[in-house]
C-alpha cells in the first residue's frame, strides 16, 4: 500500500447546527459541500488542499476530547487567539511557543480538540 495524501479529517458532533455556528462563525470556515438537513448531515469544509468534515449521521461515532485532532494554521497567531478569547471559545491549552511554532488548544461545542498553529519562518 502506499498513502498518497489524506483524505479528509473529520470530526462527530452530536448537535450540527451548534457545531456549524462554531466552525462557520467563530472559526471562519465555509462549507464546500453539505449532504444531509439541516439537522443530520456531512458537511465538508475545503482548507487548502485538506478537508475538515463534520458529521452527526452515525451514532456510533461519538465526540471526545481525548481523540486525534487537527491542526489549523493561522495567517496571524495573536490576532487568532485574541478573536477566540473574545468569543468565550475554551482553551485546553492555553497558547505556548516551541522552537518552530506558536500553538494552542481549543475545544469544539463537543469538546473535540482543535490546535491553532502557526509555523516560525
Amino acid at each position: 500500500m502506499k498513502v498518497i495524501e489524506i483524505a479528509f479529517t473529520g470530526y462527530p458532533v452530536t448537535d450540527l447546527p451548534r457545531a456549524r455556528t462554531f466552525y462557520e462563525e467563530v472559526l471562519g470556515l465555509v462549507p464546500s459541500w453539505v449532504n444531509g438537513t439541516e439537522e443530520t448531515a456531512w458537511v465538508e469544509y475545503q482548507i487548502g488542499q485538506s478537508v475538515l468534515a463534520l458529521s452527526n449521521v452515525a451514532k456510533e461515532w461519538q465526540p471526545s476530547a481525548d481523540g486525534p485532532s487537527v491542526s489549523l494554521e493561522v495567517e496571524d497567531f495573536e490576532q487568532a487567539i485574541q478573536e477566540l478569547q473574545t468569543q468565550h471559545v475554551t482553551f485546553s491549552i492555553e497558547p505556548f511557543e516551541t522552537k518552530v511554532c506558536h500553538m494552542a488548544v481549543i475545544a469544539d461545542p463537543d469538546g473535540n480538540g482543535l490546535i491553532i498553529h502557526k509555523r516560525k519562518s
